[in-house]
């Protein structure tokens, strides 16, 4: 008899997570699909001027993969760079000025900013100290970029008709990350993945909709709206600076979009699982509010979607139990399915689909470790520069 409730049991819990399944397919925003790319555009008449803005601290291995690009824009109106070294110790600046020097194209300032004060998040100091010289050429909108992020020679264009045709106030793409190697191949794909499930496209797209959220790498912005916002001030603390940037916009009557990038792909290798690691542990706590709470909810929910579809197949299976199988395979199947998309957006081989679960328990791990480094009191870091108090990011989400 114990042996039967047991096993009854878990096939109620693994119920439990099929129905989860079935309610993020056809309920989370249709999460889990790729085809929100730039809305429809058409060229505007006149073409307004854009500023373009890119933190850097020693970037000097990426920047040759990067910079040129952004030089290279096929831009019919006025546009500048400002590149702004963050206190990089690789020579980045001067490395930026010499590839200006090479390619030619728009126009590079390249500055510096100094230590940033207490309350500012390193680069968010660097990106404000890039918006106060790029507002001296009164733009109509600025180009917020990471110093890992090529541009194919329209991307600019395109991001400035899609907003002004959409009447948007900030456009921003998920650069396309690079999936070169192994890990890169199990957990980048996912990343993306598990991104769209907690901020679903289709839904910050929607006026009235609460959700916000913009990928950092590629951030198309108005300048008054982000006055209207007191961008970047306002969020001048944050870790997930992107996140919080896109709800001050949108807290403020902003509208804002975001979907998957086409012509903008991000170049900087994380060939380790270590890399990875610490890409995902710098922010996985801040994420949550450090809400021990939180934690605890996104670890059993990561438990019960994740993990119990395949451990309730090979449970099932051990102890006899045909219901546990069928409906651990079941939701294993929604899940596999739900991820496709993701992986073809990716040009990755499908046999990678049912491994999710794997990189789910990866996750589950490295948000763990984000909290485990909090309370070890060594804070979140940009490029090596640790804040020791990242407890009063409060309005990442």
């Amino acid at each position: 008899m114990g042996q039967t409730a047991r096993v009854s049991a878990i096939a109620w819990i693994t119920a439990v997570s099929l129905a989860a399944w079935l309610w993020l397919l056809l309920c989370q925003g249709f999460f889990w699909r790729t085809d929100v790319r730039l809305p429809p555009l058409r060229e505007p008449a006149r073409w307004p001027d854009v500023c373009v803005v890119v933190p850097a601290r020693d970037e000097a291995a990426v920047l040759p993969l990067s910079l040129p690009s952004l030089l290279a824009q096929d831009y019919p109106g006025r546009a500048e760079v400002f590149l702004v070294d963050d206190g990089s110790s690789d020579g980045t600046g001067e490395l930026a000025r010499e590839l200006s020097a090479r390619h030619g194209g728009l126009p590079l300032t390249v500055t510096s900013p100094g230590e940033p004060p207490a309350g500012w998040t390193g680069k968010l100091w660097a990106v404000r100290h890039g918006m106060t010289l790029a507002r001296a050429r009164d733009p109509e909108y600025l180009l917020l970029t990471d110093a890992d992020i090529a541009h194919e020679p329209d991307s600019l264009r395109l991001l400035v008709a899609a907003a002004r045709t959409g009447g948007f106030d900030l456009v921003s793409q998920m650069a396309r990350l690079r999936v070169a190697s192994l890990w890169e191949r199990l957990v980048v794909p996912a990343f993306v993945y598990f991104f769209a499930q907690l901020y679903p496209f289709r839904r910050i797209g929607r006026k009235g909709s609460r959700t916000a959220a913009a990928a950092g790498g590629c951030v198309l912005l108005r300048t008054d709206a982000a006055a209207r916002a007191r961008v970047p001030e306002a969020v001048r603390h944050a870790v997930i600076d992107d996140v919080a940037l896109a709800r001050a916009v949108k807290g403020t009557g902003g509208h804002i979009w975001l979907g998957l990038a086409d012509r903008v792909n991000s170049v900087r290798p994380y060939p380790r699982l270590h890399d990875l690691w610490r890409m995902v542990s710098r922010s996985a706590y801040a994420q949550l509010r450090h809400n021990p709470l939180l934690l605890l909810g996104t670890v059993a929910g990561l438990t019960l979607v994740y993990l119990v579809p395949p451990a309730a197949v090979a449970a099932g299976a051990v102890a006899g139990d045909p219901a546990a199988v069928l409906l651990g395979a079941a939701a294993w199947l929604v899940m596999t399915a739900t991820y496709v998309p993701m992986l073809r957006y990716y040009r990755q081989p499908l046999r990678l689909a049912p491994l999710l679960p794997f990189t789910a328990f990866l996750y589950l791990l490295m948000t763990v470790d984000s909290a485990v480094q909090h309370y070890r009191g060594r804070g979140a870091a940009w490029k090596g520069r640790t804040y020791a108090r990242p407890d009063t990011v409060a309005d990442e989400g």
